[in-house]
């Protein structure tokens, strides 16, 4: 599978220029994320024809994960005061998409949440047009009159 985005795109984001540890690290943040954004649109697309969209939240995924690799939400200079907390959970210190970029590329994808309507029938059963008016019985014979008749039924 290729990536969405290729790392001369996600150095045009970013405020540094990459060495080459952060270039082979950046590069599987690529590999991460596309691959994850392939799982959440429930497809896979040639690297070319992927919709830009998705092109941007995998380049947004790696920007986040580059910038903050341990995943830090608290930082201070003065006393070394590193900290963490539970809003990205156990995503903290890797490529991620937020629970509103996942939902984006599962519509990207063509996976529509939502109720449908499915017919169900017994197993084995067989489907006999009903008449206005009748209803069908076991054995199949004459069918029951429930209505007084099949054009004005109440």
């Amino acid at each position: 599978m290729a990536n969405f985005a290729t790392l001369a795109e996600l150095q045009g984001r970013l405020d540094w220029t990459l060495d080459a540890d952060e270039e082979r690290i950046a590069n599987s943040a690529l590999e991460d994320a596309s691959d994850l954004a392939s799982h959440y649109a429930g497809r896979d697309w040639p690297d070319a024809s992927a919709p830009r969209m998705v092109r941007a939240m995998v380049l947004k995924a790696c920007k986040r994960y580059m910038t903050n690799p341990a995943g830090y939400t608290q930082s201070r200079a003065g006393d070394e005061t590193l900290g963490w907390n539970d809003t990205q959970g156990e995503n903290a210190g890797t490529v991620y998409f937020t629970n509103e970029e996942q939902k984006l590329l599962a519509g990207i994808g063509g996976r529509k949440p939502g109720l449908v309507s499915v017919q169900v029938s017994a197993w084995n059963s067989v489907h006999r047009p009903v008449t206005a008016g009748l209803v069908p019985v076991d054995p199949p014979g004459a069918d029951f009159p429930l209505f007084a008749d099949g054009v004005e039924p109440w």
